[in-house]
C-alpha cells in the first residue's frame, strides 16, 4: 500500500514534465507535417502562375489548362470518397472528435488532406491553408497517441496540441495557435493543458521559421495609433462587420445546402463547378484565385478605387462560397481574413471621402476589419486579436482592435448567428444521422465519498458507467490526490471530485450517489 501511494505521488509530480515532453514531440511532428504542406502550397501557387502565363493568349493552351483542372477535380473527388473526413476545413471534424461524436482515421486523413489541399490550391480554388493545417497537426498528435498507446483522455490533449502546432506553423502565430486551440477546440483554459499546448505551438513555430523565416504573413505599413476622434468609426465598422459576418455564415451554409440538394451531383461531380470557375477566373480576374493575399497588398498600397474594391469583394465572396460549399479540402480562415481586409479598406476609403479621415489611416481599418470579421464569424475574439497581431507584426492597435472585435461580437450575438464551425459540425453530424453536441454551459464541482460495499468499490474507473454529463477530475485518498485514469481502482473512503454540467447536476447527483452507495448506507 505504501509503495503504491509513493508511485502515485511520483506520477503526479512527473505529470507536468510528461505533458511538456509530449507537447514538444507533437509540436515537432505536427510542425514538420504542416511545414511540408505549406511548402507544397507555395509550389502550387508558383506552378499555377507559370501555367497560366504559358497558356494565356493561346486557345490550345487554355484548353489544356481546363483539361488539367478536370483531372484535378477527379482526383480530389476520389480522395474525398476514399476519406470523407477531409472534406472542407477540417476544424469541424476536429471539434466533433473532441466532443466524442466523430472518430477520424489518422493514417487516411493525413495523406488525403495533404494531397487534396495541395491539388485544390494548384487549381486556384479560393480556400485557405489554416483549416487543413490544424487538421493535419491534430492528426499528427493522434498518430503519436496511438503509437505510444496513451489513454483516451490524454489523446485529446495531444489533439489539442497538434491543432495549436498546425496553426502556429501555418501562420507564424504561436500565441494565436494556443488561444485558438484552447478557445475553439479544447474549450478549456486549464493550466495543465496550457503548458503542453504552449510547448507544442512554440516548437512548431520555431521549426517552421527555420524554413520560411520570421516575416509576418501580411506586410503593410500602419501609420500609427488611430486618434480617439475616429473611434466612432471603429465602432461603426464593428457593427458593419458583425452584419456582414452573419450574412457570410448564412451564405456559406446555404451554398453547402444547394450543393447537397443537387441530387444529380456526387462528391466528385460537385467539384467540377469550383474548378471550372477557377479556370474562367484564371483568364479574366486572376486576382481572385487562391487564398487572396495579393488583394490585401493591392488595397493597402492604394492601388484600388472604391468601385474596384467592391467588385473584387463581391467576386471573392462568391468564389469562396462556390469553392468551400463544394466540399473541397480547404479552409475558410484565410479567405475570410481577406474579405474582412477588403471590407475595412472600402470602409476606410468611404470615411476618407465622407468624413475627412486621413488616407494614411486606411490601412488601420484594413487591419481592424480582419480581426472584427474573424470575430463575427468564428466568435473567438481573443484569437482574432492575437492572430492579427502576429500575422501583421503590428502591436500598436490594441484599443481599437478590442473595440472593433467587441462590436462585431455583440452584433453577431444579438442576431443569434451561430459560430461557423459549430454550424458546420452540426450539419455534418445531421447528415450522418447524429445529434449535434450540446453547447457547454456552466460547470460545478461536487464531492462524493465511496462507501463500503458500494457498487464502485474495488472497480476501476473505466469499468463504471458514469453519467454522461459528469467527469471524474480527481480521487482523494487520505492526504494523496490521484489523477484518475481508466485503470484507477477505487477504494472505500475515497473522495471523488466530479465536474458536472450545472443543468444536469440533479440527475448526475442521483446517479453518482447511487453508484457510491450513499443511499444504501443512509437507509440502514
Amino acid at each position: 500500500m505504501k509503495s503504491s501511494t509513493k508511485e502515485a505521488a511520483k506520477g503526479l509530480r512527473l505529470f507536468p514534465l510528461r505533458r511538456i515532453v509530449m507537447g514538444l514531440a507533437v509540436g515537432l511532428v505536427a510542425g514538420s507535417v504542416v511545414a511540408a504542406y505549406r511548402w507544397m502550397l507555395e509550389r502550387a501557387a508558383a506552378w499555377m502562375a507559370a501555367a497560366l502565363q504559358a497558356t494565356s493568349g493561346s486557345w490550345l493552351g487554355m484548353a489544356g489548362w481546363f483539361a488539367v483542372l478536370f483531372l484535378l477535380a477527379l482526383v480530389v473527388g476520389r480522395l474525398v470518397r476514399w476519406e470523407p473526413m477531409i472534406s472542407g476545413s477540417g476544424i469541424p471534424q476536429l471539434e466533433g472528435e473532441m466532443a466524442g461524436k466523430l472518430d477520424q482515421t489518422w493514417w487516411k486523413v493525413l495523406p488525403a488532406k495533404f494531397c487534396g489541399g495541395f491539388l485544390c490550391l494548384l487549381g486556384g480554388l479560393s480556400l485557405g491553408r489554416e483549416g487543413p493545417s490544424i487538421q493535419l497537426g491534430a492528426m499528427a498528435g493522434k498518430a503519436l497517441s496511438r503509437l505510444t498507446s496513451v489513454g483516451k483522455s490524454e489523446e485529446k490533449y495531444l489533439l489539442t496540441c497538434g491543432a495549436s502546432a498546425g496553426l502556429a506553423a501555418a501562420f507564424h502565430a504561436p500565441l494565436a495557435g494556443v488561444l485558438f486551440s484552447l478557445e475553439e477546440i479544447h474549450k478549456n483554459f486549464s493550466v495543465s493543458v496550457l503548458i503542453s499546448v504552449m510547448t507544442a505551438s512554440v516548437s512548431a513555430d520555431c521549426l517552421a521559421s527555420l524554413f520560411f523565416g520570421r516575416d509576418p504573413v501580411f506586410q503593410f505599413e500602419i501609420y500609427g495609433d488611430l486618434p480617439m476622434e475616429y473611434f466612432w468609426m471603429v465602432l461603426a465598422l464593428g457593427v458593419v462587420l458583425g452584419l456582414f459576418g452573419v450574412f457570410y455564415n448564412w451564405f456559406t451554409l446555404k451554398s453547402q445546402e444547394l450543393y447537397q440538394r443537387a441530387k444529380f451531383l456526387n462528391s466528385t461531380t460537385r467539384l467540377f463547378l469550383p474548378f471550372l470557375s477557377a479556370g474562367i477566373l484564371a483568364y479574366t480576374v486572376p486576382a481572385l484565385l487562391g487564398s487572396g493575399g495579393g488583394l490585401i497588398a493591392s488595397v493597402t498600397s492604394g492601388q484600388l478605387t472604391i468601385g474596384a474594391a467592391l467588385l473584387l469583394l463581391a467576386g471573392k465572396f462568391l468564389f469562396s462560397a462556390v469553392s468551400f460549399g463544394s466540399g473541397a479540402p480547404g479552409g475558410i480562415f484565410f479567405p475570410l481574413l481577406v474579405l474582412g481586409g477588403l471590407t475595412g479598406g472600402i470602409f476606410g476609403m468611404c470615411c476618407s471621402s465622407l468624413f475627412g479621415l486621413p488616407d494614411a489611416y486606411i490601412n488601420n481599418f484594413v487591419l481592424l476589419a480582419m480581426a472584427g470579421y474573424f470575430t463575427a464569424i468564428v466568435r473567438a475574439p481573443l484569437t482574432g486579436i492575437i492572430l492579427i497581431f502576429e500575422m501583421t507584426g503590428s502591436l500598436s492597435q490594441l484599443a481599437t482592435l478590442t473595440l472593433v472585435a467587441g462590436a462585431a461580437f455583440v452584433t453577431a450575438e444579438l442576431l443569434r448567428s451561430e459560430p461557423i464551425y459549430e454550424s458546420l459540425l452540426g450539419r455534418m453530424l445531421q447528415r450522418q444521422g447524429q445529434a449535434a453536441p450540446e453547447k457547454g454551459g456552466e460547470k460545478v464541482l461536487r464531492e462524493f465519498v465511496v462507501m463500503h460495499r458500494s457498487s464502485v468499490e474495488n472497480r476501476t474507473v473505466g469499468q463504471i458507467q458514469w453519467p454522461e454529463h459528469a467527469l471524474i477530475v480527481a480521487v482523494r485518498r487520505g492526504s494523496e490526490e490521484i489523477l484518475p485514469k481508466g485503470s484507477t481502482r477505487l477504494k472505500a473512503s475515497d473522495t471523488l471530485l466530479v465536474m458536472v454540467d450545472a443543468e444536469k447536476e440533479g440527475q448526475a447527483d442521483d446517479c453518482i450517489r447511487a453508484l457510491c452507495g450513499e443511499d444504501f448506507e443512509t437507509s440502514r
